[in-house]
């Protein structure tokens, strides 16, 4: 290996384009079909195919890429599944919008086939970009497996599906209040409304007795459903209403008359206690209606707008100003009671943010309740675990009340329901796997195929099973399902999680992963998330095309603590920036020095220095693999920051000087040479998950006969930690450099300046520690002389810093400002006998003696003791100031 083979900066353009290529080429993303070993697989979240990457892409995938590459160099054949989502609503809406714009046309103007004509011609064109652009990024799935939910493998599988939960009565149609979208003219279900709380009014409003003088004050929010009303419903055990039970009312502007009937839903504490029952425009309303055989009045067609059942004084009004004409009738009536501000949460279509309409209309079902129980049963006994824990309750809590899931849409584009309808209407709906030519019942060809298509969190929901071709029995089903881990945001935890967990109990009869993962939200640096409307969004393109995107990866999983929402800003990025380059850089220095290195050494040979970076490495794998089976993906980035950048760099490198020296033994240079290549590899190949390209760039130059970093593998655990003495003796010898370096530092020595020092041992056994350590205090401390002993003669004037049970005095001759140094001792004192303190007053506190246990106890003991031994070290320095 030669030096001159790697340039002196660390360019990332040029490595990522090169080893993308490379590993793509190689087939190293590609898993078997028939795997021999045991087996790892990630499905990956399919982003729609009119999205782009964003950071939360940028982070999602990043962790999904860790797992995958740790467990590909851990031995599994492991399969990251790649592929995207149709996203109905989401593509219709761009596609439309592209069609009024260039050619001002509507949908309904083009009809059905031509409009997903040119929606598969648009995802033809733009449907695999974020795709393309999770390849910048660094991700290894399993390009060659590429699904679309839309693809004819997936459609077979939401067929099969829908088929058989109709067939087992899962599936049914009816009439029901929805929530309508009246911009994308579809159905959504509850989990697709986001609901905002905006600031409106509660009207009392009066409704005469339909016989005789009086009135019942109804309070509302939506006056203008008004005109749908079928009743009045009070609480059963409100006595302020009990003799109006059975009362008809005159229903305002329309001249109905209405019943006052009781139902135990009313909340006698709201309004007036008397509510208006518009079933056909309000859920809780349509249960009510359900109960008592209620007429359902449909006051508005599919864009919220009125129509004849409103009357002619309102037919062809929007909503908003049908409030305000009959709010205005009524003031004119004496109707009005008063008018109350009313904060209250309105529903929004979480596609086009236009206010959802509870609208009545001829809807598909799923039956929740069974399948909500398989998958509550499964949770329970442990086959799909949280982490954080925290959101399994959360995903509890969903399924304990999921209600049934509407999943038809009225628009376009997505699976067509496999329903069809004969035009003899005695004939059953037709549910077929396959497209039937004629009429099952009468033999009649004159049938026509449902209108509407499926919710696409449907074809979503069985995803981890339909990708690996089921309902066919498929090598890869049999070998990657149940997949292992899902990474995912909090956000789709019910949209998706719930839905998956249920069908694939359902349809295969195993949970479709044992794991999941919920990562936090990205927000910009003011806590607020990241939005087109603010500008505050960061592109990940942007920050890989400027920092690269290996430290954009790294950046990431370090700042996402343990699903922990993270404040992001621009300049976060340079510390994985500057990790790269302190890496490449510290790989450069080894490089300098591993001519003709040895592939390993006798331990007798080793020095001290590589005997504890031994230690500090097997530590480092360690607590390292602990982090990454906890999911604590960024405690996992930290302990390998820390050791390359303070144990490995900061210490072992310079260490390493002495034995590279000229004038060093062959055999301890040696050594040395073998340890610090196969530290070195060994960080590079800990590190590959996480920063892929410039590790592979490193692992080529270290090893320009191995075919890839990628199949290396990954370091394993060890309960046996090697060379712990010699490593807790580098220990101290790092204390005392350290308070070296800091009297240096506090009294502005100068770096090329060399000092005298003398540390004084406690007794004679660390008296030989330290003299073992003699070189590395000399050599990284720069001094010119060195004293250790036990009774080493300290001069009147020093500084002293005291590490443990050990003295380090600094002569002052000529070097060290008294007052300063005075000033320090007064102050490191005073913070000591405050520390003290706290623990005297612990030790005093007869609760604290009688609970905690005995070794704590014990331990805070010691540390008083080592305390005031410290603080009497600390004083008998500051009196030799002053003499």
């Amino acid at each position: 290996m030669s030096i001159n083979e790697m340039a002196k900066a660390y360019d990332p353009k040029v490595a990522e384009s090169k080893w993308y290529e490379f590993w793509e080429k190689n087939g190293y993303f590609h898993a078997p079909d028939k795997p021999e070993g045991k087996t790892y697989c990630i499905v990956i979240p399919p982003p729609n195919v009119t999205g782009a990457l964003h950071m939360g892409h940028a982070l999602n995938n990043t962790l999904q890429d860790i797992l995958i590459r740790w467990k590909r160099m851990d031995g599994f054949a492991a399969l990251w599944q790649p592929g995207t989502d149709h996203a109905g609503i989401a593509t219709q809406n761009v596609v439309e919008r592209q069609l009024l714009k260039e050619e001002g046309k509507k949908r309904q103007e083009i009809g059905r086939e031509a409009l997903i004509e040119r929606i598969w011609k648009w995802r033809e064109e733009y449907g695999d970009r974020i795709l393309m652009q999770l390849r910048a990024m660094g991700a290894c799935c399993d390009w060659e497996r590429t699904r679309f939910t839309l693809d004819e493998g997936l459609s077979k599988a939401v067929r099969e599906c829908f088929v058989r939960l109709f067939d087992e009565g899962l599936i049914y149609r009816g009439k029901y209040i929805v929530n309508w979208c009246p911009r994308c003219h579809t159905a959504l279900a509850d989990d697709e409304v986001d609901h905002k709380d905006e600031a409106g009014h509660l009207w009392h409003i009066k409704y005469p007795y339909a016989e005789g003088d009086g009135h019942v004050i109804v309070a509302t929010t939506r006056p203008e459903t008004l005109l749908g009303d079928t009743a009045v419903a009070v609480n059963p055990k409100d006595e302020r209403y009990t003799d109006l039970i059975g009362k008809m009312l005159k229903l305002p502007e329309t001249g109905r008359e209405i019943p006052v009937l009781e139902d135990d839903f009313v909340d006698a504490s709201f309004g007036s206690g008397a509510v208006k029952v518009t079933p056909a425009h309000d859920p809780n309303d349509f249960q009510i209606g359900e109960r008592h055989n209620l007429p359902r009045i449909n006051i508005m067609n599919e864009e919220a707008v009125m129509n004849e059942e409103a009357g002619e004084k309102y037919k062809g009004m929007t909503r908003d100003d049908c409030r305000k004409k009959i709010v205005k009738e009524l003031e004119k009536q004496n109707l009005i009671e008063k008018i109350e501000d009313h904060a209250h949460a309105v529903g929004h279509c979480y596609r086009c943010k236009t206010t959802i309409e509870p609208w009545l209309s001829d809807q598909w079902f799923v039956k929740m309740r069974p399948l909500a129980e398989n998958a509550i049963r499964a949770s329970e006994e442990g086959k799909v675990k949280f982490h954080p824990k925290r959101w399994n309750q959360f995903y509890m809590q969903w399924l304990e009340n999921a209600r049934d899931w509407c999943i038809s849409r009225q628009i376009w584009w997505g699976h067509r329901i496999p329903v069809w309808y004969c035009s003899n209407e005695q004939c059953p709906p037709i549910v077929s796997r396959e497209n039937p030519s004629k009429c099952p019942h009468c033999e009649n060809t004159d049938i026509t195929q449902d209108e509407d298509v499926l919710d696409t969190w449907f074809s979503s929901a069985l995803w981890p099973f339909s990708t690996l071709g089921w309902p066919e029995k498929t090598p890869e089903l049999e070998a990657y399902y149940p997949t292992n881990t899902l990474s995912t945001d909090r956000g789709i935890i019910y949209f998706w999680v719930a839905r998956m967990v249920m069908m694939g109990l359902k349809m295969v009869n195993e949970v479709p992963f044992s794991d999941v993962y919920i990562h936090g939200t990205i927000l910009d640096d003011q806590g607020r998330k990241m939005s087109k409307s603010l500008g505050n969004g960061i592109d990940p393109l942007d920050i890989i095309e400027k920092y690269g995107a290996d430290a954009m990866r790294f950046s990431l999983v370090v700042l996402s603590t343990e699903g922990q929402d993270l404040k992001l800003s621009e300049s976060k990025f340079e510390m994985g920036r500057n990790f790269c380059n302190k890496l490449w850089n510290a790989t450069r220095f080894a490089m300098m020095n591993l001519e003709g290195a040895p592939d390993d050494a006798k331990d007798k040979d080793r020095t001290l220095a590589d005997k504890w970076i031994l230690n500090r490495l097997q530590t480092t794998i360690n607590s390292l693999r602990e982090s990454m089976d906890d999911y604590k993906f960024s405690l996992a980035a930290q302990t390998l920051y820390h050791f390359i950048w303070n144990d490995f760099c900061d210490w072992y490198l310079e260490a390493t000087k002495l034995a590279m020296s000229g004038d060093a033994d062959p055999k301890k240079k040696a050594a040395s040479q073998a340890t610090l290549k196969y530290v070195l590899n060994q960080s590079i190949k800990l590190l590959h998950p996480f920063l892929p390209f410039i590790t592979e760039e490193l692992w080529q130059n270290l090893n320009p006969d191995s075919k890839s970093i990628m199949i290396a593998e990954y370091p394993t655990s060890s309960k046996k930690l090697p060379f712990e003495d010699e490593s807790s003796h580098f220990n101290i010898a790092q204390d005392i450099i350290s308070a070296i370096r800091n009297v240096r530092g506090e009294h502005n020595v100068k770096p090329g300046q060399k000092i005298n020092a003398i540390v004084k041992a406690p007794d004679k056994k660390h008296t030989g520690i330290l003299e073992s350590c003699r070189s590395y205090i000399t050599f990284l401390s720069r001094l010119d002389n060195l004293d250790i002993g036990v009774d080493v003669e300290v001069p009147k004037q020093a500084a002293t810093q005291v590490t443990g049970n050990i003295e380090v005095h600094i002569p002052y001759a000529g070097l060290i400002d008294v007052a300063a140094e005075k000033a320090r001792l007064e102050k490191e004192i005073k913070k000591s006998e405050g520390e003290m303190e706290g623990i005297r007053n612990k030790l005093g506190n007869e609760a604290f003696i009688s609970r905690a246990p005995k070794d704590i106890v014990d331990r805070e003991k010691e540390r008083l003791a080592a305390g005031e031994d410290k603080i009497a070290k600390l004083n008998d320095a500051l009196k030799k100031l002053d003499q």
